[in-house]
């Protein structure tokens, strides 16, 4: 963020080549960024119920064992202390039903994954950029209060 601080992502993604890659890309740039990952929707619930502090930011896929990225938005969005969380759809589908699905969900934006590393690594970078540096986000307190 702009205050020095890293920049807290959540990447709920299964697929380990893209968390190396995801992970690669964000360790490249210059501003820091302190990245945790989750394998699936119910892992990414949990863990966000533990975490002293909220993300920033999620990255989700939309093809997950337990609960897919569509789920879990829909959890996200209706905890009061969960829904202005920015979440970015990060998926290798160009679906237009899954476009209109998120969207309809609640999600704060849909980024479909270049097939090569360099447009990869440029769209990480142009993305986080702009959710944290022209775009303001919403404050989140330090912890998530169980409903």
């Amino acid at each position: 963020m702009s205050d020095g601080k890293p920049t807290a992502v959540l990447l709920v993604e299964d697929d380990e080549n893209d968390v190396r890659i995801t992970r690669r890309a964000l360790d490249r740039l210059a501003q820091p960024v302190d990245l945790h990952v989750t394998p699936d929707g119910a892992a990414a619930l949990e863990w966000l119920a533990a975490a002293p502090t909220l993300p920033d930011l999620v990255f989700l896929d939309i093809n997950l064992p337990k609960m897919d990225g569509f789920e879990l938005l829909g959890h996200l969005r209706a905890h009061p202390r969960l829904a202005t969380l920015p979440v970015i759809m990060l998926t290798t589908s160009t679906r237009t039903e899954d476009v209109r699905r998120a969207y309809a969900a609640g999600a704060s934006a849909y980024v479909v994954k270049p097939m090569r590393y360099p447009a990869f690594a440029e769209l990480m970078a142009r993305t986080l950029a702009w959710w944290t540096q022209d775009n303001r986000l919403p404050t989140h307190g330090p912890t998530l209060t169980a409903r």
